[in-house]
């Protein structure tokens, strides 16, 4: 298989776990219609008063979080791969009432799609695994980052993705640079959902991460590590304080979020011009 195979495989995959998600407890789509704001205090502590920010939120799934940025004052444009997603994404924005706007693509193909800048990129939790050039994806960020533009990301740790699901073994390299390829039923959202998907991934260490950020030419100005999840989405989690996860059978703490506030660096004028960067 080629790289174009994988993300059709993914794309089939997220079609099929969309129409489960929007139905699950998990996503609790009913009360977020309701006026829910998803977004968690992770995430929210790097943002700050987004009020009239331009936001662009890549692999945004079905909307909820791109919406819920909408509810905070902000003008927000969603991207994901799935066309299920995206058309849910669109029906729920047009019933709540928030001005976004969604774009189905593959982020890779984003610029043949959108030619604006932003103040702020965001994505969060279950993204860059997805991705097997993560050089690419800090150039797509970079893009579409106005000069001096936040990028804020909210992640799971690389540490959880090298055990395995029940969280008893070592069973993925921190190194990984191959696709993982694996068949499962049913899905994060309801463990018991009556479906099968084949999905490829890609394990990506911090260094890897950082380093292409930087290269793309954000400056990292913050950077976390939490010893817990906002989601129960892994197996044998204990919700140990509102809203917080961990592996219950654990004997330690393990990382299993980092988060990062990276900016676009403002190049300096030089004959009252602004040096371009050529990418």
């Amino acid at each position: 298989m080629n790289i174009s195979d994988f993300f059709d495989e993914n794309r089939k995959a997220w079609n099929q776990k969309t129409t489960i998600h929007i139905a699950s407890e998990f996503y609790d789509n009913e009360l977020f219609l309701k006026g829910k704001n998803t977004l968690n205090e992770i995430e929210l502590a790097l943002l700050g008063n987004i009020s009239g920010k331009c936001i662009l939120h890549l692999q945004c799934h079905f909307g909820q979080d791109t919406l819920s940025l909408g509810r905070l004052g902000a003008q927000v444009t969603g991207v994901d791969i799935s066309d299920t997603a995206i058309a849910n994404a669109r029906a729920f924005a047009a019933d709540t009432g928030i001005p976004a706007m969604f774009i189905c693509c593959n982020i890779y193909d984003l610029p043949q799609h959108l030619d604006q800048q932003f103040d702020i990129v965001f994505t969060s939790y279950g993204t860059i695994g997805w991705l097997p050039d993560l050089d690419l994806w800090a150039g797509i960020i970079s893009r579409y980052l106005k000069p001096g533009g936040q990028f804020i990301f909210a992640e799971f740790h690389p540490v959880v993705w090298m055990f395995d699901d029940d969280f008893k073994n070592i069973s993925y390299d921190y190194f990984n640079t191959r696709p993982i390829i694996e068949t499962a039923d049913g899905t994060y959202a309801d463990r018991d959902a009556d479906i099968t998907t084949k999905t490829v991934t890609w394990n990506h260490s911090i260094s890897e991460i950082l380093n292409s950020l930087i290269k793309a030419g954000l400056t990292i100005q913050r950077f976390e590590e939490f010893d817990y999840s906002p989601y129960p989405c892994f197996r044998h989690t204990i919700e140990y304080e509102p809203g917080k996860y961990r592996i219950k059978h654990l004997a330690y703490t393990i990382p299993m979020v980092f988060s990062l506030q990276a900016v676009k660096q403002v190049l300096p004028q030089h004959d009252n011009q602004i040096i371009g960067i050529h990418q």
